[in-house]
C-alpha cells in the first residue's frame, strides 16, 4: 500500500502570524540591552546560569523583510537574560587528571611493543591499535609522544 503523501512541499515554510508567536521576536540590530545570545556569553566568559530557556527570539536575516510572520527557521538564535548569567567554573586539578587519563586511554596505541601516545584519537574499535601496528605506514614523528613515563597534559 502507498504511503499518503505529505500535505506541503519540500522547504515550505508554514508561516505564524507575529502576533500569536510564544516568544517576542527582535531583529538582529534591534535587540535591547540584557539579551544576549549563547554565543555571546561564551565570548563573555559566562555561562547562562539560572536561564531555564530563551527569553526572546532572535529573528534572522530573511524574516526581517516580512515583519507580520513568525520567524521558524533554523537560522534563528535564541536569546538569553544576562543578568541571571553566571561565570564559568574552572575545573579542578583532579577532573582535569580524570580528563587526562581519559584522553590518555584514547590516544595511546595498546600494542606492548608500541605504547605510544598520539595527539588525536586512534580508532581503537575499527582497527585495535595505531596506523603504523596495524599496516606499518609511518607515522610523523610530530603526531606522538615515546613511552619514556609518566606524561601528563594538564592546562594548570
Amino acid at each position: 500500500m502507498p504511503r499518503p503523501r505529505k500535505s506541503r512541499r519540500r522547504g515550505e515554510v508554514v508561516r505564524i502570524p507575529r502576533s500569536e508567536a510564544l516568544l517576542p521576536e527582535y531583529d538582529r540590530g534591534a535587540v535591547p540591552e540584557g539579551f544576549v545570545t549563547r554565543r555571546q556569553l561564551r565570548e563573555m566568559g559566562l555561562s547562562p546560569g539560572r536561564n531555564v530557556g530563551p527569553v526572546a527570539i532572535l529573528r534572522c536575516r530573511w524574516c526581517s523583510y516580512r515583519p507580520q510572520y513568525s520567524c521558524n527557521h533554523p537560522t534563528r538564535g535564541f536569546l538569553l537574560r544576562l543578568d541571571l548569567a553566571k561565570p564559568k567554573r574552572i575545573p579542578t586539578l583532579a577532573q582535569e587528571w580524570a580528563l587526562d587519563r581519559a584522553m590518555a586511554a584514547r590516544q595511546t596505541c595498546p600494542v606492548p611493543t608500541c605504547r605510544r601516545r598520539y595527539v588525536y584519537a586512534l580508532p581503537l574499535r575499527k582497527l585495535g591499535c595505531c596506523l603504523e601496528c596495524w599496516d606499518g605506514t609511518p607515522a610523523d614523528p610530530a603526531n606522538y609522544t615515546a613511552p619514556t613515563g609518566i606524561q601528563h597534559r594538564l592546562a594548570a
